[in-house]
């Protein structure tokens, strides 16, 4: 590990995390928790009637989202280093920034399908791709 602790990154491993776990939660939560978190009356009634592909769809975000947190503290050499750290990373980030700009999209150009939940959960995301941004410029070359 190096002289300095990348904190930034180890931020983003945990927001990416929380946001993994979350999801989890939301298959456990059920229909009432996909309609809260903005997956749509159609994911949610195909929750409530006991088909497989709402689980299946929120799982794989969380095993995407798990592995991102892996990559995060590999940037913060918490993980031995994976395969395209740096790429991987900036992906990552750019993920994240641009489903965070999703809010200035539909506040300049649609405000039809501008929703609570599309606010708040922008803002989540672009503060996700800030926080992995100023970690990405801490991993030494």
């Amino acid at each position: 590990m190096s002289e300095m602790t990348n904190i930034a990154m180890i931020l983003a491993a945990f927001l990416s995390a929380i946001a993994a776990i979350l999801h989890i939660a939301i298959i456990f939560g059920g229909a009432s928790w996909y309609r809260f978190f903005g997956a749509g009356e159609q994911m949610a009634m195909a929750a409530k009637s006991g088909r497989i592909y709402p689980a299946f769809f929120t799982l794989m975000i969380a095993l995407v989202l798990t592995i991102w947190a892996a990559y995060a503290l590999s940037g913060a050499e918490l993980f031995p280093p994976l395969p395209f750290l740096k790429l991987i990373l900036s992906l990552i980030t750019v993920a994240y920034l641009l489903r965070g700009s999703l809010i200035f999209w539909l506040v300049f150009f649609d405000r039809s399908k501008m929703t609570p939940f599309l606010c708040w959960s922008s803002i989540i995301c672009l503060f996700y791709g800030i926080v992995h941004l100023y970690g990405i410029f801490q991993i030494p070359d």
